[in-house]
């Protein structure tokens, strides 16, 4: 008796491209994902830092360089947010996860490609606001600032991945959005993001220094020369929250993977 040719599957390298290049096509054809991700932050630095981009502050900081980090932070920490919490929740509801099953691909090439995407979409989201600031803003750096700014904010964004995450797997479609905008936002307007900390109540100055959009947005602060902590400190307190929110994320994905195939 004769065997029968032998089923084989493509490379895993071979896999991930292509998953990377099917989730970038289709978040790019969604257009209230990508042009809201790209072009929010350049709206919130025309409303917010352009009237401010030739002042000083006491410290020598360029201000419209310190408002343009703070978008960025913004930036980078809202698509992952978005594109984890509201697309994970979408796909569920879609049982994309059940046709996932059903194919050879591994379900960490799948999460693999989707973490590639969302930093692809930050990295462009990035590079477009810094070239709007300069070329509309006329702000002037080095380079290596913004090189410095671009890598710290793409490798720090790991505790918003793990939050997204979280939400996606705790969430569903509808609710999704609305729970990501109710966490997100206000987490970004306490962290001093569109309003300078100084300008805002008592009691969210106290709170500010305990949320992981602060120490984030201390990483691109930094980078323009605006330093309110040493940055071993931002990066210890990233890291606390990456290892929170993952944790999170890992039982919501576990309780959701029990509920449907155990």
């Amino acid at each position: 008796m004769m065997a029968g040719p032998e089923a084989s599957t493509a490379p895993l390298g071979r896999m991930l491209a292509e998953q990377i290049r099917s989730q970038v096509l289709i978040r790019w054809r969604i257009p209230a994902f990508s042009l809201t991700n790209l072009a929010l932050p350049i709206i919130f630095f025309t409303f917010f830092g352009l009237p401010l981009v030739n002042q000083t502050l006491a410290d020598g900081t360029n201000l419209g360089a310190f408002i343009l980090a703070s978008f960025a932070a913004y930036a980078v920490g809202s698509i992952m947010v978005f594109s984890f919490g509201i697309g994970v929740a979408t796909e569920r509801a879609m049982r994309m996860d059940v046709l996932i099953r059903a194919t050879p691909l591994p379900p960490g090439i799948y999460i693999l490609a989707k973490v590639v995407t969302a930093l692809l979409f930050a990295l462009v989201s990035l590079v477009i606001l810094i070239a709007y600031g300069i070329v509309v803003g006329g702000i002037r750096q080095d380079p290596s600032v913004w090189i410095s700014m671009i890598a710290r904010l793409l490798a720090g964004s790991l505790p918003f991945i793990g939050l997204g995450f979280a939400i996606g797997y705790l969430t569903g479609p509808n609710a999704a959005p609305a729970v990501a905008n109710l966490i997100y936002l206000p987490l970004a307007f306490a962290s001093g993001y569109f309003l300078p900390l100084n300008q805002l109540p008592a009691f969210i100055r106290r709170a500010a220094p305990y949320l992981p959009t602060y120490h984030y947005a201390q990483l691109a602060w930094s980078a323009v020369g605006r330093r309110s902590e040493p940055l071993l400190t931002s990066l210890l307190w990233v890291a606390g929250y990456s290892i929170i929110f993952l944790a999170i994320a890992v039982w919501a994905y576990q309780r959701d993977e029990t509920s449907k195939f155990v």
